[in-house]
Parts: structure tokens; sequence; C-alpha cells
């Protein structure tokens, strides 16, 4: 069952930032993830405006996903972002209605 990792991100300084994008995608791509939307116009509905760049990440599962986030690839790159490159929430949800 697919999941989604989904990103609510602040760039605080953005060429440290900038260290941090260059590399994901291909870290994303190497676990089998898929970037349906990251950056570009959005819309904020409801709730805080703290965050102004939104990600989202498809991957196979929940715990590729997971995998992806946990690797010492990803980790190295984070690196960056959790230097002063901005803040960012991380959440990775797997897909379906669990409600029902």
């Amino acid at each position: 069952m697919p999941a989604y990792w989904i990103s609510r991100c602040r760039i605080d300084d953005p060429v440290q930032y900038k260290k941090y994008t260059d590399l994901v995608p291909a870290i994303i791509a190497r676990h089998q993830g898929r970037v349906l939307a990251r950056g570009g116009r959005y819309q904020i509905m409801e709730g805080p405006e703290q965050f102004h760049r939104f990600v989202v990440i498809e991957f196979p599962t929940l715990e590729a996903g997971v995998n992806c986030f946990q690797s010492d690839e990803y980790r190295a790159a984070a690196a960056f972002r959790r230097d002063g490159g901005g803040i960012v929430e991380n959440v990775i949800v797997e897909s379906g209605d669990a409600t029902t």
C-alpha cells in the first residue's frame, strides 16, 4: 500500500538549505520514492502560516519511506538543513481510510 511523506518547511538560510535539496532527489529515487509536489504554488486554507514550502513524496510502502528517512545518506543530507538551513515537519502516512 502506498505511503506519503509530507513535509511542511520554513527556509531560514537558502544557501544552506540548497545543500540539502540538491542531494535529496537522488536519495528519494534510490528508495523508490516519487516526488509529487516540491515547492511550487500553494494556498494555506487553515492553520498557522509558519511554513512556506510543502513537499509530498510517494513511496510504495510505509516501510520504504521510513527507511529512506532513516538512511545514513538522508541523515547526512538533512544535516545541512538541521544546521541552520530551516525548520521542517515531516510525517509519513500510509494511504487508505483507516477510520472505516
